[in-house]
């Protein structure tokens, strides 16, 4: 799970969570990897914090079982201001500071994850890992 999310952060963003390494460059990688290890890095999760998963409830016509994590800026081993090498899926990217975000109008699922980052920068999260479990006929907020 945690070299997917490495995986997914530089392919979304072009920020590469990793740690330098010879070997990168001697493996046969997927489609995926082969920009990443480019790089010359291997995936490292150990900066990654897992701080929420969410499923989309029943009946909509895009459903997903997400996981979300947050790292340290200086955790990256790139400029994390340098979105260069991203993919063409998203535009436009920047940083916004989190109150600033969590004031743009977006999905309700979204409002829940940055209340529950911004929880977790303030040192006033619950113990365990929140979960908005749709996978039965009533939606649940557990902690995992």
């Amino acid at each position: 799970m945690l070299n997917a999310a490495t995986r997914e952060l530089w392919e979304e963003t072009g920020l590469l969570l990793g740690a330098r390494d010879a070997r990168a460059g001697s493996f046969e990688a997927p489609r995926g990897w082969r920009g990443y290890l480019a790089t010359g890095h291997l995936p490292d999760g150990a900066a990654l914090r897992f701080v929420f998963r969410a499923i989309t409830p029943p009946g909509r016509p895009r459903r997903f079982d997400a996981r979300f994590f947050m790292a340290e800026a200086d955790r990256l081993a790139n400029d994390p201001d340098d979105f260069t090498h991203a993919e063409d899926e998203l535009s436009h990217l920047h940083w916004v500071p989190l109150d600033e975000a969590r004031a743009i109008d977006m999905p309700f699922i979204t409002e829940v994850v940055l209340a529950e980052v911004t929880a977790a920068l303030n040192g006033t999260d619950q113990p365990g890992v929140p979960f908005f479990n749709n996978t039965g006929e009533i939606s649940r907020f557990e902690r995992l």
